[in-house]
């Protein structure tokens, strides 16, 4: 699957744990990542200040469904998952 453009669930819902421009912090589960602009698209794409978690993440219709909102809420429902388990 590839990822749908301006979607940008996977950099909202899941907590990040390590740095981010601008978030050194990472950012909590369910807060907008302060590099995605307003169309939804990762403004450090590509650059080597981008966390190897988000580099890693790839799109899958079990993680990303059909739409921008089933991202949303099973991405959140696994970090609500995960979180639990940990």
């Amino acid at each position: 699957m590839k990822c749908r453009a301006g979607c940008g669930a996977c950099c909202i819902s899941p907590s990040i744990s390590s740095p981010i421009p601008g978030m050194p912090n990472g950012k909590p589960a369910g807060v907008r990542c302060i590099q995605l602009d307003e169309t939804n698209f990762c403004m450090i794409f590509g650059q080597p200040e981008r966390p190897l978690v988000c580099s890693a993440f790839a799109a899958d219709v079990e993680v990303c469904g059909d739409t921008q909102e089933d991202a949303i809420r099973l991405i959140a429902w696994l970090e609500g998952t995960t979180a639990a388990a940990g």
